[in-house]
This record gives C-alpha cells, structure tokens and sequence, in this order.
C-alpha cells in the first residue's frame, strides 16, 4: 500500500476539528511509556486549549468494562485493536489515536467515530510512529510544536529504532521538529544503557544480547577497558559513556565487533554492528548526567511508574513538574531495581530457568505481572541468547491466568523472526491473546494452558532458529 499522507492530514484535520468542538473529554491511554507519553501531549494540548478533561491509563483488558460518559472519548494508543462496538452508538463521539494494527477498515468521514491509524495510510505502525507520535502529529495541527519531544521519546519506549538503530518515516519527522526548536539531538554512540547515569564499566556489564565475558562482570568491564587503555575515573568521578571521545568510543566499538564476532555463527556477524551501535537521543533541556537527559534512560523511568500502577506520577513529570513529582519518579525508580534485583536473585537462586529445544523459560507466579517482561529481557543474559526467554506469572491472585512475557536477543529479530507475531498465534491456538514487537513482546493465556502453549511455541520454532 503506497503511502497517502493527504487523506492522513485530512483525518488529523477532523480530529482537530472533533477535539476543538468538544466541551468535555474523556482520555483513556496504554498503561506504558508510549501510553503515557501520548496521555502528556494530549493532556497539555487540551490544557492549552483550555477544554476540560479527564485522563485515565488502563491496560487492554479495562476496555470491554469501560462505559460512555462524556461527549467525546478518546483513545491514545490503544482502541484499533480492541472491540469498541460498545461506544460506538448514534450519539457518540469516539476518536482513536493508535499505531497497532486496527481490526477495523477506515472510519467514514462525518462519522461520530474517527480512527487516525497509520496503517490506514500505507506506514508501518511498529516502526514508523508511534501512539505518542499520532498524538503529537494532532498537537502539530494546533501548532504545539514544542511537544514533539515526547513524540520521540514515545517512539524510543515502544522500541521503534530497535532494528534500525534509528528513528524513521514520521518518527524522523517527528524528531526533526523538535531538533529545529533545540529540544532534542541525535548523535551515534554505541548501543549501551545508561550513557548519562552508570559508571562505564557497570554499563559495559550489562551488555547482554551475546553473552560475553564482561556480561554480568564488573571486573572483566574494568579489565576490558584497561586492555583498551580507556580510564575508568576522570579524577574523583566515575566516567560515563557520556564523557568518552570519540576515539574512545572508537575503540570500545571495534573490541566488542571482534569480540561478538567470534562468540556468533557466521550467519549472524554481519548484524554485529547495528549490535553494537546506533542513534542515541538527548534532551537538551534536560541537566546533563540526569537520567531525564537520555530517552533511553527517561523512557525506563516512565516505564518504573507505569509497571508500579503510578503513572499519574510520570505524567506530572512529563508536563513539566521537576520538583516533587521528580522526586517521586525517582523514588519509583529506586523502588523498581530493588524489585527486579530481589526477583532476579530468587529465579537464580532456585535455578528456575528451565531449557527446551527452541526456546528456555521460567515460572515466575509471584513476580509481578506489569514486571515479568523486565526480568525475562534480564534473565536472557544469564542464558542461552540463541533462543527466546520466556517467564510466565499469574494475572493476579484469583488465578484467573497467566501473563506470558517473552525476550529475545536483537540478532534473532535482524535475521527476520518476529516474535511478537509467533505469540499471537500460539497464544490464539491455547484461547489466549498476544502480540508486540520483534524482540519483546506478550500474551494473556487461560491459567491451565501453559504446558500446552510451550509444546506449540517449541513446536512452531523448529527450523526457525
């Protein structure tokens, strides 16, 4: 389908005409980073255009129980993928802002119901915007110009640049207006976490999607960049990322090239260097070494409140509060890696990981379901990168079922598997649902379906792999 960006602008148009008629409105936005990015800019929108409103962050099992009560609704990426035949009545006013591929064709115009949905218009939703980035793109034709860094830091949440490295189509677009207003840059660094905030040698000790001999080795870290004649402590102060030159970098780049090159089958080393670097983006009204300065790094905070039921708290901060709000998303944060720390160290202790053919996984019932993704995706350095990590844990404490959260190393997705699609449909075999991206992706299965599901996953992966 070829790319029509005239009849997406005249739906943006009818959005900005829906949005600016209404008196009343009601938001209801993803429970995640992207979710609550997108949740920001229409909430600041709305602010500026002074039309009162309500926002509320649910996940997608809320929206079958959620009832019509004000003049237009709202959904921010979610809705195209969910039954919403419930609000859609001759009275209503529903308008949908989402990347995910919709069940439904699209909305006539002069309808009550309005879907702006980039796969409607020939783009790719998973790569070229994201929910945060649709929202945006409405703020734009009210020229809210100055909100389109968190439509990048949407697109860097919902892992948008995962396979290219960088942000593309209207995701570019996007970052290119708010580099005109100073407010954000891209620059090239290597693929490590924590450029602002983690001491070089810890950041080095997480690189996780081979397994190398500095992963999870503070020591090896510090002896690799000792062989590189890099120095760790700039005087008193442990050097970041951030802090290295070019050359440096330089150097880091080519050891772990060769390094990873002989840990990988041949098939895979010519990914190695989109492994190993990419675009990096940075806030420049963010203080330097904070960890708001990063998108990487402020996505992960966002994602802390989200997966601790406090988003409420990220929104503050992303409207503009960097006082008490902060501290409180910096509280959060804290609390979040003593958590995953804790969870991390009883999956090792008890040696939960448990090994198929095609894939490895663990039960986790106990761990937190809005958390159990974070902890496979950290698991996966402790095991077998050629195959995905998968961790399984109750919905809640009525057993009503099992979250199932899937991470795989980013060489499996360069070489064409997309994981997210794989679990729709194993998900769909068991009377369960799923989906998401290449490399990190979910599914909600009946509590007694989870020896089937591995059987079929296991199943479906043969010669994949």
């Amino acid at each position: 389908m070829a790319v029509n960006r005239k009849d997406l602008d005249k739906s943006l148009a009818k959005a900005n005409e829906m949005v600016e008629k209404a008196e009343d409105i009601k938001i209801y936005s993803h429970i995640d980073c992207d979710g609550i990015s997108a949740g920001a800019i229409l909430s600041s929108t709305l602010d500026r255009l002074e039309i009162d409103h309500e926002i509320e962050f649910i996940s997608l099992d809320r929206i079958p129980k959620l009832e019509k009560k004000n003049e237009l609704t709202i959904f921010s990426d979610l809705g195209s993928g969910q039954d919403l035949d419930h609000f859609v009545t001759s009275q209503s006013k529903v308008l949908i802002l989402d990347h995910h591929p919709p069940l439904r064709k699209i909305s006539p115009v002069g309808s009550g119901f309005l879907e702006v949905n980039p796969n409607h218009y020939g783009l790719d939703g998973s790569h070229q915007v994201s929910g945060g980035g649709m929202c945006y793109l409405l703020a734009r034709t009210f020229g809210f110009y100055d909100l389109s860094w968190i439509g990048v830091l949407s697109a860097i949440g919902d892992m948008q640049n995962n396979l290219s490295g960088k942000l593309v189509g209207l995701n570019k677009e996007i970052l290119d207006d708010g580099a005109k207003l100073n407010l954000v840059e891209s620059v090239n660094d290597l693929a490590i976490y924590g450029r602002q905030t983690r001491p070089l040698f810890v950041a080095l000790s997480y690189f996780g999607d081979v397994k190398l001999p500095i992963t999870n080795n503070r020591n090896e870290s510090i002896q690799f960049l000792k062989n590189l004649d890099i120095p760790v402590n700039n005087g008193k102060k442990q050097r970041t990322l951030y802090d290295l030159s070019q050359e440096e970098k330089g150097r880091i780049f080519a050891e772990l090239v060769r390094m990873l090159s002989r840990e990988v089958p041949p098939r895979y080393v010519r990914y190695i260097p989109r492994l190993v670097a990419g675009d990096a983006y940075e806030f420049l009204r963010e203080e330097k070494y904070s960890p708001l300065r990063d998108a990487s790094e402020f996505s992960t905070a966002i994602n802390a409140c989200s997966r601790h039921q406090n988003p409420k708290v990220a929104l503050k901060v992303l409207k503009g509060d960097r006082g008490m709000a902060l501290d409180e998303m910096e509280a959060q944060g804290k609390e979040h890696r003593r958590y995953l720390a804790e969870k991390m160290n009883w999956i090792q202790g008890e040696d939960r990981i448990q090994n198929m053919k095609n894939l490895q996984y663990f039960q986790g019932n106990g761990i937190k379901s809005e958390v159990v993704g974070t902890i496979a995706g950290m698991v996966l350095s402790y095991g077998d990168w050629r195959k995905p990590m998968i961790g399984f844990t109750r919905i809640n404490d009525e057993n009503e079922g099992l979250k199932v959260s899937l991470r795989c190393s980013r060489l499996l997705a360069f070489d064409g598997i997309h994981f997210g699609h794989m679990i729709s449909q194993v998900a769909a075999k068991v009377g369960g649902s799923g989906g998401g991206h290449s490399v990190a992706c979910g599914a909600y299965i009946p509590g007694d379906k989870q020896d089937k599901f591995l059987e079929l996953f296991n199943e479906q992966l043969n010669g994949v792999l």
